[in-house]
């Protein structure tokens, strides 16, 4: 399998002089298999407009292209860039589209076509010149033929969102992002007069079962990419239940589950390529065989 990022960023694109080393797209991801030749791309962000015209260069002239693209949730900075992806206005192109819906009375479908309205942009979805067809998932287990497995997870974040954990010919690829860790939504103060010590008690193992579930789903993958937005005291101060994760807390949980490669992703909007650069030799060294590093746009690493 070979992964390349076309979008690191979360949020919203923040490109610019102080943020072109690291780059300032929202998350895509581009995943091949060699054998056999497979296209999947793993969110829609605003990174996903320059996959596209890579694709139109590269690969439209070998023929129709056929992608199966996987979201992992569909808040703006995943889904923004689909209408700037130049393939899904090419007749005889393909893609199947998989992502979680939060409400049972809109599907997929109607939530990503729905920037595709003459109220927001001069294309209307019906006039897509590619065929699309939409998947509506939940946690699943999914044999897209050719070798390849996808599992899908629920993660910690304000919208249902999904990690995916794909396995071809041996090789695990992991994706966790937008998530935090899981933690007790009780009240465990016994001065607070909303304490219940029963209530306070189940919601810690709760907590720790969610917390070791996915511990589970990502464990042993040759290459995790992981949301990395804070640091642990940016986290603790002000960033509690925003559904991203810090550093301290990824790097621990990779070294404790046997990760390979670490990417730390989803990068913080506001922060510019020098404290990128802070980050990156504080975090990225070598931890009990763990290769970390920072997501940059356009590095591939192959597994």
């Amino acid at each position: 399998m070979k992964i390349k990022f076309w979008g690191v960023r979360g949020s919203i694109p923040c490109p610019g002089a102080t943020t072109w080393k690291y780059g300032g797209n929202t998350p895509c991801i581009e995943l091949r298999t060699k054998d056999p030749k497979r296209l999947i791309i793993i969110d829609a962000g605003s990174g996903i407009r320059e996959l596209g015209n890579y694709l139109m260069a590269h690969d439209l002239p070998e023929g129709p292209i056929k992608a199966d693209i996987f979201l992992t949730h569909t808040h703006w900075d995943h889904i923004m860039g689909l209408p700037f992806f130049t393939p899904i206005y090419i007749p005889g192109n393909q893609f199947t589209i998989y992502g979680p819906v939060t409400f049972e009375d809109e599907t997929l479908k109607d939530i990503i076509g729905g920037q595709l309205t003459y109220r927001y942009f001069p294309i209307r979805q019906d006039e897509l010149a590619a065929k699309i067809d939409y998947i509506n998932l939940k946690e699943s287990i999914i044999d897209l033929g050719d070798g390849i497995t996808v599992k899908s997870t629920y993660l910690n974040h304000p919208v249902l969102c999904l990690g995916y954990r794909f396995e071809h010919h041996g090789k695990i690829f992991c994706t966790a992002y937008d998530t935090e860790p899981f933690r007790n939504v009780f009240c465990t103060d016994p001065n607070d007069p909303s304490y219940d010590e029963g209530m306070a008690i189940e919601g810690e193992i709760v907590a720790a079962e969610e917390n070791q579930r996915l511990f589970d789903f990502l464990s042993g993958a040759d290459l995790l990419i992981h949301d990395a937005q804070y640091t642990q005291e940016e986290y603790e101060s002000s960033r509690l239940g925003w559904g991203h994760s810090s550093f301290e807390h990824v790097i621990s949980m990779a070294r404790d589950i046997n990760i390979r490669k670490l990417a730390l992703f989803h990068h913080e909007p506001i922060r510019r390529d020098d404290e990128m650069d802070q980050l990156t030799e504080k975090y990225c060294t070598k931890q009990d065989k763990i290769e970390i590093f920072m997501a940059k746009e356009g590095i591939e690493i192959e597994i």
